[in-house]
């Protein structure tokens, strides 16, 4: 049976967005504590797949995963796209503005900012691995807290939910790929996504995004993160639409891919709609 690994635990947004896209397949699921973790497992041949958080509407990119894919041996072999709907929850009997600690992913307090400035302006938030991990340590904690996640995190871990749908906007969206050793064929309604860096030469980058525009391609996304290298120095992630096996996608990564100073192609898979 397939190995499907996830960032858990159980009742986080991956949980979530795992059960959706596996429904109705005959796959074993494997939690995982972080985003290196999992796709650390992956690389290692323990499980087949991943599905890890990309890119969120309001607070965007997930550095983690980012960092990751741009280094690994891994292709993205597909892609879902779920609504996050945000809710404070702490223990039964706990009101609202009793809380003096919030324990929450760094994820969502970016997604819910200005409800918690509001709200809890003086209460400490503090990070944690996972939106579930968050609701454990409420559980544990002697002190009045809460948390912050998905309904059915507080249903899994007997949590009340003090108010419900917190996000600053309601089109709050969240990206996940699903990672693989594998390829994807060409659907005709594809994707395709690579990593690079462009040559420290005036003019580069715009010589690169230009080849887009040779071809004809539309160019859905772009997207910048440190080389971590020397400061100042980035590489580049983009999303186009069109498979690897399209002759105007092919030539058109080809030629980027002589331009670069660093190239990675990270998979062409079918679009979420």
């Amino acid at each position: 049976m397939k190995k499907v690994g996830f960032l858990g635990p159980k009742g986080t947004f991956s949980d979530e967005a795992y059960k959706i896209y596996y429904k109705n397949k005959e796959i074993e699921p494997v939690e995982y504590m972080t985003i290196n973790d999992a796709i650390f497992a992956l690389e290692k041949e323990k499980i087949q797949e991943v599905i890890v958080p990309i890119e969120n509407s309001i607070e965007g990119p997930v550095s983690a995963t980012l960092d990751m894919i741009s280094t690994s041996n891994l292709n993205i072999i597909s892609e879902i796209i779920i609504p996050i709907k945000l809710n404070l929850m702490a223990r039964f009997g706990v009101e609202k503005q009793e809380i003096k600690t919030i324990y929450t992913h760094p994820q969502p307090v970016g997604q819910c900012r200005n409800y918690l400035n509001k709200n809890f302006n003086n209460v400490n938030i503090v990070y944690t691995d996972s939106t579930t991990l968050g609701a454990k340590l409420v559980l544990e904690s002697n002190d009045v807290c809460g948390a912050i996640g998905a309904q059915n995190m507080a249903k899994i871990y007997g949590l009340e939910i003090l108010e419900y749908n917190i996000s600053d906007n309601d089109n709050n969206e969240t990206r996940f790929i699903v990672l693989s050793k594998g390829a994807i064929k060409r659907t005709g309604r594809d994707k395709t996504s690579i990593v690079f860096s462009a040559e420290d030469k005036p003019g580069s980058l715009y010589k690169i995004l230009d080849i887009f525009s040779l071809w004809d391609i539309n160019l859905t996304k772009i997207e910048s993160r440190p080389s971590k290298e020397k400061l100042g120095q980035y590489i580049f992630f983009a999303d186009m639409e069109g498979h690897i096996e399209d002759r105007d996608v092919f030539d058109a990564l080809t030629m980027i891919q002589r331009k670069t100073s660093f190239y990675k192609f990270l998979g062409s898979y079918p679009k979420y709609v």
